[in-house]
């Protein structure tokens, strides 16, 4: 893995900070590395379905705010700020999308679609989040806020 310079990025899979901000390892896809991580939260959107809802929320927001210690951890172990193949902001952005939705395979794949639109495109505050805000959180509530857009979004549509 390399950074935008094509400077060689050692991350370390048996490091577990690095195992999660990697999305398990999902993030080391050498192309679309977001939307490879969005696919690794799909199986752990379907483990959190499990819970009550209010479990679910509880344990999204702890993937949350983990995930800002996490991916700023990473980023800094490995010197780049959100290098692409830091992904657990894609898991945390789609278990938001995906909040009280009906499961089935339509929802789960028109929730990945608006997810990735929301963070790929990012209009504006997305946009302005990602280029001013630094840092774990920062790496963390571009994808937060696309993952809330795209739940409103879903909402209206389920």
């Amino acid at each position: 893995m390399t950074d935008s310079n094509k400077t060689p990025v050692k991350f370390t899979l048996s490091n577990p900070i690095h195992f999660l901000a990697l999305g398990f390892g999902s993030g080391l896809s050498p192309k679309a590395p977001g939307t490879f991580g969005t696919v690794a939260a799909i199986p752990v959107f379907l483990l959190f379905t499990l819970f009550t809802p209010l479990i679910y929320a509880i344990a999204t927001l702890i993937v949350c705010i983990a995930g800002i210690y996490i991916c700023g951890k990473t980023a800094e172990d490995v010197g780049v700020h959100d290098h692409g193949a830091i992904v657990w902001d894609e898991i945390a952005g789609y278990l938001i999308t995906m909040f009280l939705v009906p499961v089935s395979w339509q929802s789960i794949l028109v929730g990945f679609i608006l997810f990735r639109i929301f963070d790929i495109f990012k209009p504006w505050p997305i946009s302005y989040l990602d280029k001013y805000v630094h840092g774990g959180f920062g790496i963390m509530i571009d994808d937060v806020v696309a993952g809330l857009m795209a739940l409103v979004c879903m909402h209206f549509i389920f």
